[in-house]
């Protein structure tokens, strides 16, 4: 604001002081310009014109009461043409002319920032050509929403200018016209075009000598225009609303797939490393195992034909590790099984069991050893075969539980991967319901947007019989005043002055009726349109609801498309697909509960609102209740002050009685004389 105020000074050669004290006071504020009642002279407007498309910082500026002169006014209007920072405009009290509303329809036509204006005080109406440009440069604007022409001495054929422009309009949503002579005519002309406006929610005709039943009719279609206003909108929203939730139904099916697709990559990594884990533990294992055949091809060629009892004793032990081998060989198979449905807890019990195993194998290795020694110690031997063939029991026992422990665990998996299906069944046929919900939904507001399109258009055609049976009422009075006036056109010459002024009358009535029928048939042809506007919306509506239907096909048979990958790639990912079918049922569940608790909230809020309006009605009978009481108190108040106001004086007076009476008595007992002679 301060290079406002610089500018203004080196613009104008003389200043205005009051103003550069205004622009002083406001310094470095951002946002209004308030220069009311300053009193600008024509080189202020000048300046304010040059500085003002370039404005930034103003949004807001008010020049009511400021005595603009008509090439003032011109300036100022022509430089706000190109602002595009001013929101509201204040020109109340300025007594606009020609000029002025000329410049006004031309700052409509050319501004597009300007939502409010304020023209109180103006007496625009009286100028009918500037007040035309003016109605024309409104009709023109699509920015304006807020007009306000109070006391602009607007009569009937302003008021006919101002329907032609709110026919063309559609941003105004706020006007005015408070305390002007719009008159019958006017009202009716306002009320037709609101047949054709649908955006305007407020209009003030108070103080405008406008018939009763035209306001109740104005005011009927601005509810009509606020609940269309509010239909669109809930429309807009719930449409923005599904295509929003579409939206993130695709994400979050994308996502579900990616995170699968990582899984299923992840698993095939781990199946891989657990491969080669187990190739190289069996190749350990057979490795030990071509040792032990060594050790004991060794054996045989060194004992083969000299003591049987150890040969025997070896193709015992020979037998033994021949079982050993094939209890590895299951054990390796039984780990590779059990790393890809078990997981670490099964892999660190069979790696167990694999040492314990191991064990075993260093022991027989031992035995081996020892019986190449000495043959005496074939009984420990004996006792330590024992050993081993009890611990290899043990171990296939242990073995027995491993695999019913799988089974188990195989069959719990199956059993949850069939409760995630039918989750996941429940899932798909409660979304399959909202959709159907939604789809009832719409259709129920169709049907209702096409019902009240049906009463509007039945209460349409009702007002055109009635137009037509005021026509032809009007058209049989015109012809009994025609009838009349033949007759009476026979009558003496000396009344024919008489005869010809009543013609005149008449005839002025007949243009009224004719007027008065033209505009009906104009207001019937706009009912007609508006129909076929209703319509052609009902056709609109349907369009995008069957688009609507369309791509919500398209998004079922994508679900399935993606369904079907799911179930073909269950078997490898049951895990990671229960996890992520959990988070989803919880995340739904908090959204259901949101929503539970959203619907709670509501119902107490129409709840709150109806005891509010219940307690603020019992408020309102209990004041004026206790209203009446106090009145009656306060009149039973003046009656018992009055009461005692009266029997007051009755006490004084009979206090004086008694008073006088005791004098007296004094004065005429002997007691009296007797002090008198004394």
């Amino acid at each position: 604001m301060e290079e406002f105020r610089r500018g203004y000074a080196r613009l104008c050669a003389a200043p205005q002081e009051p103003v550069l004290r205004r622009l002083r006071e406001l310094g470095g504020a951002r946002g209004r310009l308030d220069l009311a009642a300053q009193g600008l002279s024509l080189e202020t407007c000048g300046a304010l014109a040059r500085l003002l498309p370039g404005a930034a910082p103003v949004t807001e500026l008010a020049l009511g009461d400021c005595g603009l002169s008509e090439e003032g006014a011109k300036l100022l209007l022509h430089g706000l043409c190109s602002n595009t920072t001013v929101k509201s405009l204040d020109l109340k009290g300025n007594n606009l002319r020609t000029v002025g509303a000329e410049a006004l329809g031309k700052l409509l036509r050319q501004n597009k920032s300007i939502r409010s204006l304020i023209l109180e005080w103006n007496s625009l109406g009286v100028w009918e050509e500037g007040f035309s440009f003016f109605c024309q440069g409104l009709g023109a604007n699509n920015s304006l929403q807020r007009l306000d022409l109070r006391n602009n001495q607007i009569n009937h054929q302003g008021a006919g200018e101002l329907a032609m422009a709110l026919k063309h309009n559609s941003s105004l949503q706020e006007l005015d016209l408070r305390w002007n002579n719009i008159g019958l005519l006017g009202g009716r002309a306002l009320l037709n075009c609101l047949h054709s406006n649908k955006t305007l929610k407020r209009l003030e005709l108070a103080g405008n000598n406008v018939p009763s039943d035209i306001l109740k009719a104005v005011e009927q279609a601005m509810d009509h225009n606020q609940e269309r206003q509010t239909l669109l909108s809930e429309t807009q929203n719930r449409t923005y609303m599904l295509s929003k939730e579409v939206l993130s139904l695709k994400d979050e099916k994308t996502r579900q797939f990616l995170d699968l697709m990582d899984t299923i990559d992840k698993q095939r990594e781990e199946i891989a490393r657990s491969g080669r884990m187990s190739a190289a533990q069996v190749s350990q294992l057979q490795e030990a195992l071509d040792e032990q055949h060594s050790i004991m091809n060794s054996l045989k060629a060194k004992y083969g034909g000299e003591k049987p009892c150890p040969c025997r004793w070896l193709q015992m032990t020979e037998a033994a590790l021949a079982l050993s081998e094939q209890k590895v060989h299951s054990l390796g198979e039984l780990l590779s099984a059990a790393q890809q449905e078990r997981g670490s807890a099964a892999e660190r019990h069979v790696m167990e069991l694999q040492q314990q195993q191991q064990e075993g194998v260093d022991r027989e290795n031992k035995l081996l050893r020892d019986l190449s020694a000495a043959s005496e110690k074939n009984v420990l031997l004996r006792n330590q075969v024992d050993e081993l063939e009890k611990k290899c029991k043990v171990q296939q026992h242990q073995l027995f539980q491993v695999k019913q422990d799988l089974t188990n665990t195989t069959a719990e998996l199956k059993l949850r991967a069939a409760q995630a299906e039918e989750r996941l069944e429940a899932e798909r046929r409660r979304f399959k319901q909202s959709l159907e919900d939604m789809e009832s939904l719409r259709l129920k507001e169709v049907d209702h947007a096409a019902q009240h399109m049906e009463t509007s258009e039945r209460a349409m055609q009702d007002r055109i019989q009635r137009l037509e049976a005021i026509r032809i009422a009007l058209e049989e009075e015109l012809s009994r005043v025609r009838a009349a006036a033949l007759t009476e056109r026979g009558q003496a010459e000396e009344e024919l002055v008489k005869a010809r002024n009543q013609a005149r009358m008449e005839e002025q009535r007949l243009e009224h009726l004719e007027e008065r029928l033209r505009l009906m048939t104009e207001s019937r042809d706009e009912a007609q349109h508006c129909c076929l506007k209703q319509k052609q919306m009902v056709a609109e509506a349907q369009a995008k609801a069957s688009q609507l239907s369309l791509h919500a096909d398209g998004l079922r048979r994508r679900l399935e498309e993606l369904q079907q990958d799911l179930n073909s790639k269950e078997e490898e990912k049951v895990t990671e697909v229960n996890r992520v079918k959990a988070e989803l049922q919880e995340q739904i569940g908090h959204l259901q509960a949101e929503r539970t608790a959203q619907q709670g909230l509501r119902e107490k809020i129409a709840a709150l609102e109806r005891q509010l309006k219940a307690q603020s009605s019992n408020h309102r009978e209990a004041l004026l209740d206790k209203e009446g009481e106090i009145s009656v108190l306060l009149e039973k108040l003046r009656t018992k002050e009055a009461d005692i106001s009266r029997m007051r004086e009755e006490e004084a007076q009979r206090a004086r009685f008694l008073q006088d009476a005791i004098m007296a008595y004094v004065q005429g007992s002997p007691l009296g004389t007797h002090s008198s002679r004394r």
